[in-house]
């Protein structure tokens, strides 16, 4: 896992078309933007576990 230290308004990038922002932190909160094209998706890790949980679900019927 690479590691990586970013302050408010500072941003990385994944290849050449994703780029994340750190916008605020407060308290044990961070807020970031995610800027990448509508054929990727993204989602809160617990979103997209939710979401294979209901395909794996779909497909063993």
């Amino acid at each position: 896992m690479l590691i990586l230290t970013r302050k408010i308004g500072e941003s990385l990038l994944i290849g050449e078309d994703i780029s994340i922002s750190v916008l605020s932190v407060r308290g044990n909160q961070v807020k970031i933007g995610v800027d990448a094209p509508k054929e990727v998706a993204v989602h809160r890790e617990e979103i997209y576990q939710r979401l294979k949980e209901a395909d794996d679900k779909k497909v063993d019927q």
